[in-house]
């Protein structure tokens, strides 16, 4: 045998060469990729059902290759196009001399023998004519084909690449735009109007050449009963069946979470993670509340909702269905907003996590200026002294810039940068202590995903042996299939600690707002929630942010455009809707307390403060730390007179004669505000007449501050407007007397408020109460 392959080699060099040559050209002939048209990017939920879809760059409507081709429709096409399919090696010896044979008779082409391998060259080749050497090279191509691909895939190919009319190419958008369906709901009767349609796609036009598209499908369906494939009651309804008349669009339920999709998926078929019941019910609840908001000239929303354990995101609202006038296809989760005050629980969580703060410690809430900057609460009043926590769940202004003051500026912009928040790109300096209350820029995405991280740490510390994960501040996910990564297990936290984030979580479940209690009916107290609401400078942003175990929710809701309006607040415009999508989502436990993270601690029980001798005391846990808060300062030890009525000292009475004990005492300002809505609190006695007076103070200016710079506006009539001072006494009955420059101005008594006028430059205002009192400061006026 071997001999006599050499001797053919030797008689038949030439010919073994060329059919060598021949057969590594057949070999290579078949291109690698078949088909380089674009395809659009198709996006399916996690139950795989279809979001939406970005059509391709060529205008065309075409998906990606399918993975299957349904039942009917193949036999529809297979009748009607191929029959020997699954038995020919890529052509159809019979078919082709049948059409030969009546092409030649007729004097034109009027039949084709090409099998679906055949044609799914021609579509490869985009259909470059009909001529025999083109068929010949088809034939070529397509006993090829079949040498290097399954039958299955050969018939994916098709079905996805064979043309149904318009820009509507590929059985799965065809099922789509004609029926409305996805392929496997097809019935008999639709399935055999898209088998036929690829072999006269201009018959799919409504009102145009549909006669001919009936005669086709109705054929097709009397051979599919002939053949026993259908029985007869089918083929009697299939008959009853119309046609596809005006096209259906496209499901839409995620639109701008395609196009989020599409920037890094670009044509690529997509199982993302989104829940598609979760999506239509939050899509639902957007438009119901649209309707609502557009009342008030606010069209634009955005809603995003994450799952805390897989940090997959389950549903994604852009925008509004609002109009292409009012920005509908801008996408609101990814756009940079100021962030009205939904970053204050990230401060009172750093401080806790610092040491620097306990949750019922006093925090100053009165008129405050900081180098020229002088911060407003949203409800523009004032509490004195207020709790930590409740200042946090208030979202009260002042106390959460007199924090940020005392923690560092600087040092809270940097540890924001853990977080990764998309436009908080300048420096502390540009910022300012307007950072903590919307000077700054976010988007909700980030923003959600750093609840949700925050979240994390407190269930994965609790469900590991005390420990954290490196990796725990990771982006979200939209794929079905990915899992993130949280790296190896740590001693160490990442930013702050398990035991300080329960905390701000705890402090965030408080429903007390200053903006009243008109709107806490959207509150279900079946479930608790940790939530934040923000509103921007200009009532331009309102937010609405909340976590649970197992979720995290965030709303946005404004104009796309920045047009501020009225009573657009985090509370009533975004706060309805937060709350609405916690409704449809199942219902999640509490975090478990982090126990490993927390050590008992005495603090006194008015001030919050770490206790001491001279005040009463509560127990509570805090962070296991180094404490830096210090001891309770406002408790301090008096002397009575046996009434309790006055104070008494050595220089009136013998002080084995004195009732001693400690009392509350908060400075002048704070106490002119703090006893308004707290009834309960004493001011401190007055020392008895016959006594010398030990200094204390008991008055303090409101308006302005030390050193304040002043610019007087003028009014409409163009006159200056006057200076109004304000003044906060301990005992408000006593008569003021005001001076400016030493000029008596005039005498007050209970409202201590004078208005002047000066003249530009520096002036001193003094005040002098009835009993010798004295305080004063120095202005400027420009």
């Amino acid at each position: 045998m071997k001999e006599r392959v050499i001797t053919v080699l030797k008689k038949h060099p030439k010919k073994l060469l060329v059919l060598a040559v021949l057969l590594i050209a057949y070999y290579f002939c078949l291109p690698k990729v078949l088909f380089n048209t674009p395809t659009a990017t198709v996006i399916e939920s996690m139950q795989g059902e279809l979001l939406g879809a970005k059509i391709a760059d060529d205008g065309q409507w075409r998906f990606p290759v399918v993975d299957s081709v349904p039942f009917k429709f193949e036999t529809c096409l297979l009748n009607f196009e191929d029959a020997y399919f699954y038995r020919h090696p890529g052509f159809n010896p019979i078919s082709m001399f049948k059409a030969i044979g009546a092409n030649i008779v007729a004097g034109k082409t009027v039949r084709g023998g090409s099998t679906i391998t055949q044609q799914v060259i021609r579509l490869s080749r985009e259909n470059k004519g009909r001529s025999y050497a083109e068929k010949f090279i088809e034939l070529i191509l397509a006993t090829r084909l079949e040498l290097g691909y399954s039958k299955e895939e050969i018939l994916n190919l098709y079905a996805s690449h064979a043309p149904f009319g318009g820009n509507v190419v590929g059985l799965e958008v065809a099922s789509w735009r004609y029926f409305g369906l996805l392929p496997y709901q097809l019935s008999w009767a639709e399935a055999a109007t898209l088998a036929v349609l690829p072999n006269a796609p201009s018959l799919i036009y409504p009102g145009k050449n549909q006669s001919k598209l009936l005669v086709k499908r109705n054929r097709l369906l009397l051979k599919l009963q002939d053949e026993g494939i259908i029985d007869d009651t089918t083929y009697e309804l299939a008959l009853l069946e119309d046609l596809p008349q005006k096209p259906y669009a496209l499901p839409n339920y995620a639109s701008h979470f395609v196009q989020y999709v599409a920037k890094s998926k670009k044509g690529e078929r997509v199982k993302s993670s989104i829940d598609q019941e979760l999506q239509k019910n939050v899509n639902a609840i957007v438009k119901k509340q649209y309707n609502s908001l557009k009342q008030n000239l606010v069209y634009n929303a955005a809603v995003l909702v994450l799952d805390v354990k897989t940090r997959k995101v389950l549903a994604y609202v852009g925008n509004a269905p609002t109009d292409k006038y009012h920005e509908k296809d801008v996408d609101m989760v990814q756009a940079n907003r100021s962030t009205g005050s939904v970053l204050k629980p990230l401060l009172y969580t750093a401080m806790l996590d610092a040491g620097e703060l306990l949750p019922d410690m006093l925090v100053p809430d009165v008129p405050t200026q900081i180098a020229g900057y002088a911060p407003e609460n949203f409800n523009e009043s004032y509490s004195g002294a207020i709790e930590a926590k409740k200042a946090l769940a208030r979202s009260l202004n002042i106390p959460a810039v007199r924090l940020l003051q005392s923690y560092g500026l600087e040092k809270f912009r940097d540890q924001l940068d853990v977080f990764k928040l998309g436009g908080l790109n300048k420096s502390a300096n540009h910022y300012g202590l307007t950072l903590i209350l919307g000077g700054a820029e976010s988007n909700l995405w980030d923003l959600c995903k750093s609840y949700a991280n925050l979240a994390s740490t407190v269930n994965h510390f609790n469900k590991s042996s005390s420990e954290y994960f490196k990796k725990e501040f990771v982006a979200p996910t939209y794929l079905q299939k990915s899992t993130i990564d949280f790296g190896a297990k740590s001693q160490d936290k990442t930013v702050f600690d398990a035991g300080s984030i329960y905390l701000t979580f705890e402090a965030m479940k408080e429903v007390n707002r200053p903006e009243g209690s008109e709107s806490w009916e959207f509150y279900d107290s079946s479930k608790e929630i940790a939530w934040k609401t923000g509103t921007s400078f200009g009532n331009k942003d309102a937010w609405a942010i909340g976590t649970t175990a197992d979720y995290v929710v965030g709303v946005w809701v404004g104009n796309a455009d920045g047009e501020g309006r009225p009573n657009v607040t985090g509370v009533s415009s975004a706060a309805p809707i937060l709350f609405d999508v916690f409704d449809v989502l199942p219902k999640s436990i509490w975090f478990a307390k982090p126990l490993d993270e927390f050590v008992t601690v005495e603090v006194c029980a008015n001030s919050g403060y770490l206790a001491t001798e001279i005040c009463p005391r509560i127990t509570i846990d805090i962070p296991k730390k180094q404490n830096y808060v210090h001891a309770c300062g406002y408790h301090k030890i008096i002397h009575l007179d046996q009434n309790r009525q006055f104070r008494i000292n050595s220089s009136c009475e013998d002080l084995s004669n004195t009732i001693t004990e400690p009392w509350f005492i908060l400075p002048p300002l704070m106490e002119f505000y703090y006893k308004r809505t707290h009834p309960s609190y004493k001011s401190l006695p007055t020392f008895r007449d016959d006594c010398i007076s030990v200094l204390t103070p008991t008055m303090e200016f409101i308006y302005p501050k030390n050193r304040s710079r002043i610019i007087l506006a003028k009014n409409f009539e163009g006159k200056m407007n006057e200076l109004i001072l304000k003044l906060a006494h301990t005992k408000p009955e006593s008569k003021v007397f005001w001076y400016l420059d030493s000029t008596f101005i005039k005498e007050t008594k209970d409202f201590h408020e004078a208005a002047i006028l000066p003249d530009e430059g520096d002036h001193t205002i003094s005040v002098v109460d009835e009993l010798g009192n004295e305080a004063s400061i120095i202005i400027t006026i420009q």
